[in-house]
C-alpha cells in the first residue's frame, strides 16, 4: 500500500492494526508537535533526528526536544551521529519488526500534514530483517538528546526576518492582523490573530517562506486549482510550541507566496498567546500602546529545520 495523505493519522493508529510494543522513527528532520503527540500512544516510541550528524541542531529546537524528553515518559529522543536522511516508521514487538512504512515524509507537522507532498509505503516481510539491522546500526551511532557534552548545538541564531505587527499607518489594524477576530463580518473568534507577511519580507528573505503549491483536488469558485496552505511548527522564544499555517496568496515576481501566518487549527490560539504576553484581556482588541508598553512591535523569524520556525517576541524591557 502507498499512502499520500492523512499520514499522521495513519502513523498514530497503526499499532491498532499491527500489535506492537514499540514504534521506532528515523527521520531526517523532526518537529516538536508530532513528538508531543506520541504521549497518547500506549506503546514506547524512539525517535532519531537523522541530520544532526551533518548539520547539527539549532538551540531553540534542541531545547524544545529536551523539554519534551523530560516530560513524556514513553518517548526517547536521539540524535544520529551519522548523516541519516531516511524516513522510516517501524513497529516492533519484542524487538522484531512486525510492520514498517518508508518514504519521504519527515516526522514533522509539515512532513505529515500536507496531502500529496510526501509519501509513505508499506514494506514487505523480506525487508524486516535488513531494516532491523539498519535501525541497530543507526542507534549504535546515536546519542540521547539528554547526553552531556552534546556537540553541534548551534547557539548563534541569526534573525532572518522581522515581521511587523502594525499596519501601513503605524497602528494595529482594527479588524486584521492581531485583531483579525474583531471583524464583525467574519465568523471568527474575537481572539483570532495572524501575522502578515509582506512582499518585501519575501524579497528580503526568499528562502524563509516557501512558494505555495497547487492542490490537485481542490478548486476555487472559478474552477481554478487552489493552493496549499502549508502547515508549519512555531517555537516561541519563551519555549511555547504552536502549530501554524501559512495563509493567503500574494504573487511576487510571478510566483505565489503566502500572505499571513496564523495558528492552526484555531487562529485564536495565536491571539490568546499575544494577549497574554501583552496583558490584554481575553477577546479585547490589541492597540499600538499595548505593543509600546511591552517594548516591541515586530516578530523575529528564523528557520530551525524543515518548516520549523523560531518566532522571537522577546524584549529586554523589564515588565
Amino acid at each position: 500500500m502507498l499512502y499520500i495523505e492523512n499520514l499522521e493519522e495513519i502513523i498514530f493508529h497503526r499499532h491498532e492494526v499491527f500489535p506492537s510494543d514499540e514504534l521506532v522513527i528515523l527521520s531526517g528532520y523532526v518537529g516538536p508537535k508530532p513528538i508531543e503527540r506520541l504521549k497518547e500512544l500506549p506503546i514506547h516510541s524512539k525517535i532519531v533526528y537523522g541530520m544532526y550528524g551533518i548539520e547539527g541542531i539549532k538551540a531553540p529546537l534542541h531545547n524544545s526536544l529536551i523539554k519534551l524528553q523530560k516530560t513524556i515518559d514513553n518517548v526517547d529522543i536521539f540524535y544520529s551521529q551519522l548523516p541519516v536522511h531516511s524516513k522510516c516508521y517501524v513497529w516492533r514487538n519484542k524487538g522484531q519488526v512486525v510492520h514498517a512504512l518508508v518514504g519521504s515524509a519527515n516526522f514533522s507537522t509539515n512532513g505529515l500534514a500536507t496531502p500529496y507532498r510526501e509519501i509513505l509505503a508499506e514494506t514487505t516481510f523480506d525487508t524486516f530483517l535488513p531494516l532491523n539491522e539498519y535501525i541497530k546500526k543507526v542507534f549504535n551511532n546515536s546519542i540521547s538528546c539528554l547526553e552531556r557534552g552534546i556537540k553541534k548545538i548551534i547557539e548563534q541564531q541569526t534573525i532572518a526576518c522581522l515581521l511587523t505587527l502594525l499596519g501601513d499607518d503605524g497602528e494595529t489594524q482594527n479588524a486584521a492582523g492581531l485583531n483579525w477576530g474583531q471583524n464583525p463580518k467574519n465568523h471568527t473568534n474575537k481572539n483570532d490573530a495572524y501575522i502578515k507577511i509582506r512582499a518585501q519580507d519575501i524579497r528580503n528573505c526568499p528562502n524563509l517562506f516557501p512558494p505555495k503549491q497547487l492542490n490537485p483536488l481542490h478548486f476555487d469558485g472559478r474552477g481554478r486549482k487552489r493552493r496549499h496552505n502549508d502547515n508549519i511548527e512555531i517555537i516561541w522564544d519563551d519555549g511555547v510550541n504552536m502549530d501554524g499555517l501559512l495563509l493567503g496568496n500574494q504573487t511576487i515576481d510571478g510566483i505565489m507566496y503566502p500572505k499571513q501566518v496564523s495558528s492552526f487549527p484555531h487562529g485564536s490560539e495565536m491571539g490568546r498567546y499575544f494577549r497574554k504576553r501583552l496583558n490584554v484581556p481575553d477577546g479585547q482588541p490589541v492597540r499600538r500602546f499595548h505593543l509600546d508598553n511591552y517594548g516591541r512591535d515586530t516578530i523575529g523569524v528564523s528557520l530551525l529545520g524543515e518548516c520549523v520556525y523560531k518566532f522571537d517576541f522577546s524584549t529586554n524591557k523589564k515588565m
